[in-house]
């Protein structure tokens, strides 16, 4: 049987997958290199190096199309349910991400 934190990893790798989909249907945004990661290394991996790493092309895109709300950090931030997967520094450095961005729930 598959533990909780499978599950919640797997539900999150589908929740990105989602959002990946999303960018490009609503915001006519391929992340090319976020679907490559997200097949390579899964959810969680991915939004770990991309919220403790410099802000990515696709971040700055989806900023462009006032679309954070497609971002891992607003994914993330927004949803407590995933604050399981990440670290309290990396939910306060997605959250300051956001912010420096002028992003809110409303976008």
């Amino acid at each position: 049987m598959i533990n909780d934190d499978a599950k919640l990893k797997a539900e999150f790798d589908r929740e990105l997958m989602n959002v990946y989909l999303r960018a490009k249907t609503e915001a006519n945004y391929v992340a090319t290199i976020f679907h490559n990661m997200l097949v390579d290394l899964g959810g969680t991996i991915t939004a770990k190096r991309l919220i403790n790493g410099p802000v990515s092309e696709g971040y700055t895109a989806l900023w462009e199309r006032k679309r954070l709300d497609l971002t891992v950090e607003a994914v993330v931030v927004d949803n407590t349910k995933w604050h399981i997967l990440f670290d309290d520094e990396e939910i306060k450095k997605a959250r300051k991400r956001l912010t420096d961005y002028g992003y809110t729930r409303d976008h």
